[in-house]
């Protein structure tokens, strides 16, 4: 079956709409949790989400907040993706796409200590985890931490993070100590944690961590997100999530 590039709907946020490729890693549920529940503050003015991949996170923060709204994204063929739907929706003086690797991005002095705001959906698996690659390259280091770990991508969000900043970041809850040492790691304290579940009776599958750079010790542990009821319906936070492809 031939792969074709799309259109989707992402509801809950009226008429805003996002290309995607089957034949890439498409936005799931991780991205849209990140983009949802992380926090803006009022005095605010830079947001940046690292391994933005096709520009999902951009495109809901923009629904959220006024706010200068940039991506970085390794993936050339994401990266148009991206771009593509910032302009499709009008929002290409707000949303700007660095095609670059998040190391190099991080790593230029022009960027260090400019954002207020910075989210990750990063790769969840180690390198040396062979069970679940992908056959594709472009898959596998979407999801496979191939190119960048976890240490280093707290190490970029020091660089670039305002002190004071705030790092949100989505991950698989099973691994949610090797994310708070690398949060401590590089002075990225963590304040809030929000677990989410499938259903009560399973553990949870995913975490939001948010830490701010240079931050006074305390954490919150925030409500849980349940995606199913009892009787297997959606839970209606969890329906408001849900993405259409248009027809």
């Amino acid at each position: 079956m031939r792969k074709m590039e799309r259109i989707d709907d992402i509801l809950g946020y009226s008429h805003l709409k996002i290309y995607q490729n089957s034949s890439y890693f498409s936005f799931s549920l991780d991205s849209i949790i990140l983009a949802n529940y992380s926090t803006i503050r009022l005095r605010d003015k830079k947001i940046l989400d690292f391994c933005t991949g096709n520009g999902v996170v951009p495109l809901i923060l923009s629904r959220r907040c006024d706010k200068s709204i940039e991506g970085v994204e390794v993936q050339e063929k994401l990266c148009d993706l991206a771009r593509k739907s910032a302009i499709y929706n009008h929002l290409e003086d707000r949303i700007q796409i660095h095609c670059m690797d998040v190391k190099e991005f991080a790593s230029n002095p022009v960027h260090y200590n400019q954002y207020d705001l910075v989210l990750c959906n990063p790769p969840y698996f180690k390198n040396h985890e062979k069970s679940s690659k992908n056959l594709s390259y472009e898959k596998m280091i979407a999801r496979h931490e191939i190119l960048i770990d976890l240490d280093g991508i707290c190490d970029c969000a020091k660089k670039v993070l305002k002190e004071h900043g705030t790092f949100c970041m989505v991950h698989r809850t099973d691994r949610l100590l090797d994310v708070l040492f690398a949060f401590r790691k590089h002075d990225l304290e963590p304040k809030r944690i929000k677990f989410i579940y499938e259903t009560l009776e399973k553990e949870s599958f995913l975490v939001l961590v948010e830490g701010q750079r240079i931050g006074n010790s305390g954490l919150k542990i925030d409500k849980p997100l349940i995606l199913y009821q009892e009787d297997g319906s959606m839970t209606d936070e969890y329906a408001k999530l849900q993405v259409e492809v248009i027809k």
